[in-house]
């Protein structure tokens, strides 16, 4: 609990300067999508900006608890969360009021609320979005990073989580009309993920596949596979709002038929005991357990992420921990763009990674226990394929924290947090 209240206390020093709407690139589809959304936390005069892009089913919410963090203990830091395009098909306004029994009935029921239903997006009505890859996100994500560095900053750094650090990397390299990525940055802060085996790439045989089948499919992840891509955004975030505010009733969504059985706790849970078994059963996090007794059963707190945390986590609105419509086609481009080399892949694809071997700016990587060494060998591997300086880099892991904690453990046992500190104040 010390422990919780001291990085509470950290983050209440790093204003958050508000969110902001980017202007985009032009891509298919109405021009009203034609803009990301950027959350900002740290001093407006900050000479300095870390420009972070969520990973596969991720939002700019990932950041929530990391940004203020990072922008409270880095002088002259301030750190940009970037939602891309696909935000705007989110309906968060019942999230937004705070009330989970609300949100239940609303996103889960169907319930009305002020004479509205839930309307999720049907991906037939947005057949454009099987366009939305890689190449469209970078040029949105260089809007982002050319308004970082406007107004007089003299650094700006570009990270990510999971395929948001494969999305940095591939931005490093990207040729940009003849222009390489790399010259816009001051350094690249990979949080678990990368490129040049960080993750599984695509053979051509496979990008072949992956896009037939794109043709005619749904253009958004199911992560689920049950044909709701927004539902597993919308009941994580409902099982946060209920811990959030009522950690220790009785677990409102644990006879759901929406909560898959293996996440199921045996015995009647709170609310907060609820999600963290759960999340627990998912292996995103490193949690505690149940307690041995008790009617409801609570949770006792364990591993790197507090339950508590990780409520305000994934409660989080507008700015959500989840993309609850990632498009296909992006995850189809990162994977595709692993190898960051001209190639069959990549010329299939229409991916502009050409510029490896000029990349010439300090990298930060950390690795969790999910690809059992995979990040920091890609990371070398981008070290030794390019310009990029050894000495200034820093490659960093704790193979006893699972693939988001990172994102939500406090100070005190975050190793990611401890080691990324320290590099970010020495980039000028």
């Amino acid at each position: 609990m010390r422990a919780l209240a001291v990085a509470l206390a950290v983050l209440a020093l790093a204003p958050a300067a508000g969110a902001v709407t980017v202007p985009g690139a032009p891509g298919p589809g109405p021009a009203t999508y034609n803009r990301v959304f950027v959350e900002k936390w740290g001093p407006a005069d900050a000479k300095r900006v870390l420009v972070l892009s969520a990973g596969l089913g991720g939002g700019a919410g990932d950041f929530g608890l990391i940004g203020p963090e990072l922008a409270a203990r880095v002088p002259g830091l301030q750190v940009w969360a970037v939602d891309r395009r696909e935000q705007a098909f989110e309906d968060t306004s019942v999230f937004d009021t705070g009330d989970p029994a609300a949100a239940a009935g609303y996103y889960l029921s169907g319930k009305p609320v002020d004479g509205r239903t839930f309307k999720p997006v049907d991906g037939s009505s947005v057949p454009f979005v099987r366009r939305w890859g890689l190449p469209l996100a970078l040029e949105d994500l260089r809007r982002v990073v050319l308004a970082a560095r406007a107004g007089g900053r003299r650094a700006v750094l570009l990270g990510g989580h999971s395929y948001g650090a494969a999305t940095a990397v591939a931005y490093a390299t990207w040729d940009f009309a003849g222009r390489p990525g790399y010259r816009d940055l001051a350094g690249l802060v990979l949080i678990d993920g990368g490129e040049l085996g960080a993750f599984p790439g695509l053979t051509l045989a496979a990008a072949k596949a992956r896009l037939a089948a794109l043709a005619t499919g749904s253009p958004f992840l199911d992560e689920l596979g049950i044909g709701l891509p927004w539902l597993y955004g919308v009941f994580a975030q409902t099982l946060g709002l209920y811990a959030l505010t009522d950690p220790n009733g009785p677990a409102a969504l644990q006879s759901s038929i929406l909560l898959p059985a293996a996440l199921r706790p045996p015995v009647p849970v709170t609310n907060a005991a609820l999600l963290g078994f759960s999340a627990g059963g998912a292996a995103s996090f490193t949690m505690g357990g149940l307690a041995p007794s008790g009617d409801p059963r609570p949770w006792i707190d364990g591993g790197l992420t507090p339950v508590a945390r990780l409520a305000q986590f994934l409660a989080a609105s507008p700015a959500n921990a989840n993309d609850w419509y990632y498009p296909q086609r992006l995850a189809i481009d990162i994977a595709g763009a692993n190898t960051l080399t001209r190639g069959p892949v990549t010329a299939l694809l229409g991916l502009r990674t050409w510029h490896l071997g000029e990349v010439s700016v300090p990298v930060y990587a950390f690795e969790t226990n999910l690809t059992r060494g995979g990040v920091l060998r890609g990371a070398r591997a981008l070290i030794a394929a390019s310009k990029v300086p050894a000495g200034r880099s820093v490659l960093a892991a704790d193979h006893a924290a699972a693939h988001d904690d990172p994102l939500v453990a406090p100070y005190p046992v975050n190793r990611f947090l401890q080691t990324v500190v320290p590099f970010l104040r020495g980039v000028r």
